[in-house]
């Protein structure tokens, strides 16, 4: 069932993340209230908590509930599997040192030294002893958590009850009766519920054992469930449950025997209970409070702290965070949406340099870009403004309005919004292919991607000396780097990344580490100073690749990241529509989005059509072009196609001019404007 509730996609571990975070806010808070700690943080991370005032949970551990087959919904699963794990890390707390009560049951004596009740388990006890502790705690700690939340209860006793089947018919005697320990201390199935699944060997401990079961679902002290645990160990050997070392066995012999045991009784506990490493077993839970208390030693602090360190994890994170596509074919992915890193902004200054120098070569002229643009446009500003009564008209009622004592009203200064709102977005492939050398009259040089950005710092100039909102971006597919990211931290964080995904996610790592990325060079929310020197940094970078490269091996933890333009796939019909969704947002009745590209979308040519067709039918003007490529005919209605950098950046330019020119005509400016001359 659950087959046909979860989609692939939902299945994928970056949607189990995005679910996770739809409910963040109410884990949060149950968390505080069940630790009494209102400044308790839940994040997601693989490391352990740096302090008491931080729960962190692993995203893995969401993913194996959602792989789960029970009649539950995928949200309810999200909830349930959060508020579980988070009883755990909340509740378990082993670490007291106490010494050893005296009615216990025990093999070894360990004097009156206090010992940690872990220790002490497995003095006293042996391997099963331990493994029915960690079972009866665990229902111990979802009882009295989830108390007040029979909702998640239930959703837990869905899940639980859909794989007993399988779990015991799989299980032998021991792990038949470890099993019905779980399930009957959490109150999940009764006693007569067991009778058709288990063997007639392990019903009868169950029975002697009942009454130790029930009690210890209802002690607050996990010493208790300890002492509970050693005592149904013994009822399991007393009904031959457990293997019958002869005494003449070695030492050895016996720690093998007893380990088999151990196994045999958690062979279907893991297809039952749900993944929580801290109640796993000693060494599960010895291995996350070492843990936490390197990275409390390491971060030297009571408050927050970078908990996701751990690259594979943190990017799992982001594609969960990243926002969903949707195309009008109905496909549908993720797109990693992100600030161009800062970094490159420490080659703005030899960046203008070579915007000055390339922009004289090449013809591109800087100096009042807007051209016949800027009057219209400036006259569209003033419009906004007008005087009088009525817009400027004097009413033919002025005489009583004059008697009336109204006077100062005749000449009373309004605001009438009839001034049209402007918004241009440049999309710019950053691909590896762009800065690979081209032709040109004057020979080969890697000219496509420092044409594209000439034409953006052209494109930035025009729109602001017209002042109208505008966006430049770049989009690629490969590993994303972050915006804070140098070249020495990005080709690290790389590395780790695809490793620790390797280990977790198996053959999804190439597609969790090579994203479909949109970086925002300048937003539409910024100003346009605050985005030049990233853009003309990026202009350095793109024709000056090879200074460029020797910079980054120079100095990596400096140098921005250059190995982000990456040989990859693109995908352009997700940016194209995730670029006309923001220009959507600004609310401007003119918009104009300018893609520019050098090779096919890996996509789908059809999907990339269909997604500019309906980017137009939204009142968007989209402008494609292609560098050397002929792909732009068949996917957009508006088209140019060049091979030579002058002419891209020309295209670009002029492009826009077009259609801001033409907007003016269907808003009836320029017989506005011929109106207002003549006054």
């Amino acid at each position: 069932m659950l087959a046909d509730l979860l989609t692939p996609e939902d299945l994928a571990v970056e949607a189990v993340v995005a679910r996770y975070q739809r409910v963040a806010p109410a884990v949060t808070r149950f968390a505080r209230t069940l630790s009494g700690n209102d400044e308790l943080v839940v994040r997601l991370g693989a490391d352990a908590a740096a302090s008491d005032s931080e729960v962190v949970c692993d995203p893995r551990v969401f993913q194996a509930a959602y792989n789960r087959n029970a009649p539950v919904t995928p949200d309810e699963v999200a909830i349930a599997s959060a508020l579980h794990e988070v009883v755990h890390l909340v509740s378990t707390r082993l670490d007291e040192a106490r010494t050893v009560p005296a009615d216990w049951p025990r093999r070894a004596v360990l004097g009156e030294e206090p010992f940690d009740l872990v220790t002490v388990l497995e003095k006293t006890g042996g391997p099963i002893a331990e493994r029915l502790f960690f079972v009866l705690e665990d229902a111990r700690q979802e009882t009295i958590g989830l108390l007040s939340y029979p909702g998640a209860r239930s959703v837990l006793a869905d899940l639980y009850r859909a794989a007993l089947p399988e779990a015991f018919s799989r299980s032998g005697a021991l792990g038949q009766f470890t099993l019905a320990c779980f399930l009957l201390a959490g109150r999940y199935v009764e006693r007569g519920d067991l009778e058709k699944r288990t063997s007639t060997k392990a019903l009868r401990a169950i029975d002697d054992g009942l009454e130790l079961i029930l009690t210890s679902s209802r002690t607050d002290d996990p010493w208790d469930v300890a002492r509970i645990s050693l005592m149904l160990e013994q009822i399991a050997r007393k009904h031959k449950l457990a293997t019958e070392v002869p005494e003449q066995a070695t030492p050895t012999q016996q720690q093998l025997a007893e380990q088999t045991d151990a196994d045999r009784a958690s062979k279907g506990l893991d297809e039952v209970r749900l993944f929580s490493p801290i109640v796993e077993d000693s060494e599960s839970y010895d291995a996350t409070r070492r843990a936490a208390e390197a990275r409390s030693g390491a971060s030297d602090q009571k408050g927050a702290s970078r908990v996701a360190d751990d690259e594979s994890t943190d990017q799992l994170l982001r594609l969960g965070a990243a926002p969903t596509i949707h195309l009008p074919n109905g496909q549908r992915g993720k797109l990693v949406v992100s600030s161009i890193p800062i970094a490159f902004s420490r080659y703005a200054e030899p960046g203008r340099r070579a915007i000055a120098r390339t922009s004289e070569s090449w013809g591109v002229g800087q100096r009042r870009v807007s051209a016949e643009l800027y009057p219209l446009f400036a006259a569209n500003q003033r419009r906004g403004l007008r005087s009088g009564f009525d817009q400027g008209d004097v009413s033919p009622h002025a005489a009583l309005f004059i008697g009336a004592g109204l006077y100062q009203r005749l000449y009373e200064r309004r605001s009438n919004r009839t001034r049209r709102t402007y918004a241009i977005s440049l999309l710019v492939d950053g691909s590896a292919s762009m800065l690979q050398p081209r032709s040109t009259p004057r020979g080969s040089s890697p000219w496509g991607m420092s044409a594209a950005m000439l034409g953006a710092w052209t494109m930035a100039r025009l729109c602001d000396e017209l002042q109208i909102d505008f966006e430049v971006a770049l989009f690629n597919r490969g590993y994303a780097p972050k915006p804070t990211d140098t070249e020495g931290g990005y080709v690290r964080s790389r590395a780790a990344t695809t490793a620790g995904l390797r280990r977790t996610q198996g053959a999804a790592a190439q597609r969790l580490s090579s994203t479909v990325n949109h970086f925002l060079v300048k937003p539409f929310d910024r100003r346009w100073r605050e985005g030049s020197d990233a853009l003309a940094g990026l202009f350095w970078t793109a024709a000056e690749p090879r200074a460029a490269t020797r910079e980054a091996a120079r100095n990596p933890d400096e140098a921005p990241p250059v190995s982000m333009f990456e040989k990859a796939a693109n995908v352009d019909e997700f940016n194209v529509i995730h670029a006309a969704d923001r220009l959507d947002r600004t609310g401007a009745q003119v918009k104009v989005l300018v893609v520019l590209a050098d090779g096919m979308t890996r996509g789908s040519v059809a999907a990339l059509s269909s997604a500019v067709r309906t980017v137009e039918t939204r009142g968007t003007t989209v402008l494609g072009i292609g560098i050397g490529d002929d792909t732009v005919e068949a996917a957009y209605g508006r088209h140019e196609i060049v091979d030579q950098p002058a002419a891209l950046a020309r295209a670009m330019v002029d492009g826009t001019r077009g259609a801001l020119r033409r907007s003016l005509a269907v808003f009836g400016m320029d017989t506005w404007w011929s109106r207002s001359a003549r006054v």
